[in-house]
């Protein structure tokens, strides 16, 4: 990725701009949770795609709107439990 001067941008640099780029001792599960939850916060905070999930359900806009507000607070379940003795 580059700058509009055409100057590179460190990769370091581009993942303290952007959250859910990960680092390197992000975990899968960290990753893929963070990628559901920026596609969840996406169909909710954009009417249209909205109206197509509940239209597609057969479900009120704010029923979906619900539904994927409570799937966002553990998308992929719960963490893996952590490995003792590392």
């Amino acid at each position: 990725m580059s700058t509009a001067g055409g100057a590179s941008i460190p990769p370091e640099q581009l993942k303290a701009r952007y959250i859910g780029t990960g680092h390197a001792d992000m975990q899968k599960h960290d990753w893929i949770t963070q990628q559901h939850r920026d596609t969840l916060s996406s169909h909710v905070g954009h009417y249209d795609q909205l109206s197509y999930y509940a239209v597609s359900q057969n479900d009120s806009v704010a029923r979906v709107r619900a539904q994927m507000l409570e799937k966002m607070f553990q998308p992929c379940g719960p963490p893996p439990q952590k490995k003792d003795g590392a």
